[in-house]
């Protein structure tokens, strides 16, 4: 089953933000943790769930980060000043990307262009939310772990979404965290997004449907639960590779990277015109897409 709105996912798990963006807050026994930083104009609705739902905002220690792209970070900078002692938990390729200047001022210009298009501007006046060089952090990796108390996260790298890509597992509730890593469930379908690597993006599902799911905890559209969560990740799976095949049909058909994106971008906006991501960000991400497609087709590129 596919859950749309903010509230309580199970015992020690809320969902919060909105429909286009979310993260999480896992309740241990000994502290909190969110994950993930979701987009800047949800700060006015978690400030608000972190009331209506009684969160114990002195609770929350630690955010981790899956990964360094604008619409999973927009929370972060706001929450860290209003919280000095929260430790922001990311890969060591996460931080390499927030102590790029130029990174972050792609970050920062991504998120007042989203924003703006959502009528958001106004409402977040009011708080600091960008990024800048104050927010510093841990780095976490391949098989270490953040320890709640009655409940345990643990790390996998997942790359292929981005470089820095990682996921989180809670083996005691069989609940997991791939970002977009994992597929994005918009609709009654599944994007695949393997934006820096598609091979590799490939690869990581593959690795995660080994894991047992109850619930798959996205950023965007929501939470996935029962019989759904767990055939979830073997569903993006079929929907990867057949992307996969739809990409490498049009990059024959087109022989050029530009033209193919142009037609992948046109036939998503008009099939999908609600999507979350805006026509110039979406055609970024289909370039990204094709060039390695086309590399792989050209035997430009390893596979592994």
């Amino acid at each position: 089953m596919r859950i749309r709105h903010a509230g309580r996912v199970c015992d020690g798990i809320w969902c919060l933000g909105r429909l286009e963006s979310d993260v999480y807050l896992l309740e241990g026994r000994d502290s909190s943790l969110i994950i993930s930083g979701g987009i800047s104009a949800i700060i006015p609705d978690v400030l608000s769930q972190f009331n209506s739902f009684k969160i114990d905002e002195s609770r929350i220690t630690g955010l981790l980060i899956l990964h360094a792209h604008f619409d999973h970070l927009g929370i972060i900078p706001f929450l860290k000043r209003r919280m000095p002692r929260l430790e922001v938990y990311a890969s060591s390729r996460a931080w390499k990307v927030l102590t790029n200047p130029k990174a972050i001022e792609t970050i920062n210009t991504f998120s007042s262009f989203t924003n703006e298009l959502l009528g958001a501007k106004q409402s977040l006046s009011s708080f600091d939310a960008e990024w800048r060089d104050d927010v510093k952090g841990t780095t976490i990796g391949e098989g270490e772990a953040l320890d709640l108390g009655s409940m345990t996260v643990k790390i996998m790298e997942t790359p292929g979404h981005s470089s820095c890509s990682i996921s989180a597992y809670i083996p005691e509730i069989k609940a997991l965290f791939a970002s977009d890593g994992g597929g994005i469930p918009f609709r009654d379908e599944i994007i695949p997004s393997g934006n820096s690597n598609y091979t590799q993006f490939e690869q990581s599902l593959t690795r995660l449907n080994a894991l047992d799911v109850e619930y798959l905890c996205a950023d965007h559209y929501g939470y996935v639960t029962g019989d759904e969560a767990r055939a979830f990740i073997g569903n993006a799976i079929e929907a990867a590779k057949l992307f996969r095949e739809l990409m490498e049909t049009v990059y024959r058909r087109t022989g050029s990277i530009d033209d193919a994106v142009n037609e992948l971008v046109e036939n998503t906006m008009a099939t999908h015109s609600d999507y979350f991501l805006p026509k110039d960000i979406l055609t970024t991400v289909y370039q990204q897409m094709m060039k390695h497609i086309a590399s792989v087709s050209e035997g430009r590129h390893q596979v592994n």
